[in-house]
């Protein structure tokens, strides 16, 4: 610099930052780097100098010109790091926000790794019993968590928009074992998750780790509250749920009506409380289970996934006795007819015929229960198929299992696309 220190003392109006090196970066996410000033044009380089001059405006004529002659200098000195507020994940798998470590720590939440090239952190945000949630990807864990909760009370969470375009909010439960139903007839009466404040969500309880939820987020801005109800000492609890929130015109918002959304080709689609050992599917669910049509594909098939547990397979069992290890005939019907009217799985005019129904020729049914995937009334599991669109899963279930229906796991189905143009055969 042409100044020496000494004389740059001795000016009372210049003010000089004695810097250690020539590139300072100043860093800041998409969350905080905003700016309000009557100056449109002024680019980002002259807001940052504006900023570091308390905001006040340029003066006008040959002022103006040594002003800007100056902030050139000064901004010779710094590099301004912008990055976005994206998802981000730590070597363990756990997923957080990147932002700058001062927004971190301003979210109550826990860095997890480096983000931006290291300019950043991966912000993992914890919220727990009591708190408040209006952070993007923010999750609600138990009391104590990593620790396993092991008491009786209330844990409740409130969730607000991050903005007035948000759509949904999408539940994935990470970690969700909690008490499963009594054995009578599964309903949730010791443990409970509670969704309240949104269009009607079923009470699940039990095992559902690696399942989640879309919720309504509503036309104006009445929160959301998550509920976890613990009953008795004898068990640990542990649950991370993590809470994204959708905007309204995002490509993952999911179909009005849906309280789960699948997305890709393939997949697996599990009821509440699944699990083939001994996982119990629960009382009183109605809910609708959507999956994105692709492009270029025109029908679904899905098929009953592999039961290695049990001689034989429990992943299709929704009424009658399936506790032993004796197959269970498949029970059919249609919308409005008596065979499956208390617990069912409607798939909209599903065939196991290999190919698409035509009109008059092969028949089709709507809903499926009994002990075994299958279309006709058969104990042999099969490939079952519709071509209907939307691509939409209904599942129902009564309040009574006891004494004709025992033991029944609820489904965990396979799912695969098939193409427009697939030669069935």
């Amino acid at each position: 610099m042409s100044l020496s220190f000494f004389e740059c003392m001795m000016r009372p109006k210049l003010k000089l930052f004695i810097l250690i090196s020539l590139a300072i970066p100043i860093v800041v996410s998409s969350s905080n780097l905003s700016f309000d000033t009557p100056n449109s044009n002024i680019t980002i380089n002259d807001k940052a100098v504006e900023i570091f001059k308390g905001n006040r405006p340029l003066r006008s004529g040959t002022k103006r010109q040594s002003s800007l002659k100056k902030q050139n200098r000064l901004l010779s000195l710094f590099t301004i790091v912008k990055f976005d507020n994206e998802p981000c994940y730590s070597s363990s798998g756990d997923s957080g926000i990147c932002m700058t470590s001062t927004e971190c720590y301003q979210h109550r939440g826990v860095p997890i790794g480096s983000c931006a090239n290291s300019y950043g952190v991966c912000c993992l945000s914890l919220s727990t019993c009591g708190q408040t949630i209006q952070e993007n990807g923010t999750y609600f864990v138990n009391s104590g968590y990593p620790e396993g909760l092991n008491n009786t009370g209330t844990c409740q969470v409130t969730i607000h928009k991050l903005s007035p375009y948000i759509c949904q909010f999408r539940l994935d439960f990470e970690r969700f074992s909690i008490a499963g139903p009594e054995p009578v007839n599964h309903q949730c009466d010791n443990d409970q998750f509670i969704v309240s404040g949104s269009n009607p969500v079923p009470v699940i309880c039990g095992l559902n780790t690696g399942s989640h939820m879309y919720v309504d987020a509503g036309t104006g801005t009445s929160p959301i509250i998550l509920t976890m109800v613990t009953s008795g000492i004898f068990l640990k609890r542990n649950w991370k749920i993590k809470v994204s929130q959708i905007p309204c015109d995002s490509i993952t918002k999911a179909d009005t009506g849906c309280l789960q959304y699948y997305t890709g080709v393939s997949g697996t689609l599990k009821s509440f409380n699944y699990e083939s050992s001994s996982g119990l599917h629960l009382s009183n669910q109605d809910y609708t289970i959507c999956l994105r049509t692709e492009r270029n594909f025109c029908s679904v098939q899905y098929s009953a996934c592999d039961d290695q547990l049990n001689n034989r397979s429990h992943a299709f069992t929704l009424t009658g006795n399936t506790l032993g290890q004796n197959p269970v005939q498949a029970n059919v019907g249609s919308v409005g007819s008596s065979p499956c009217n208390s617990d069912y799985l409607i798939i909209p005019c599903v065939s196991s015929k290999q190919g698409p129904v035509a009109s008059g020729m092969n028949t089709c049914v709507d809903r499926l229960c009994g002990g075994t995937l299958n279309t006709d009334y058969s104990t042999i599991p099969t490939t079952v198929m519709s071509s209907v669109r939307p691509f939409r899963l209904s599942f129902h279930t009564n309040a009574v299992e006891m004494p004709n229906d025992m033991g029944n796991r609820g489904f965990c189905l396979n799912y695969i696309q098939q193409p427009c143009n697939a030669n069935y055969t």
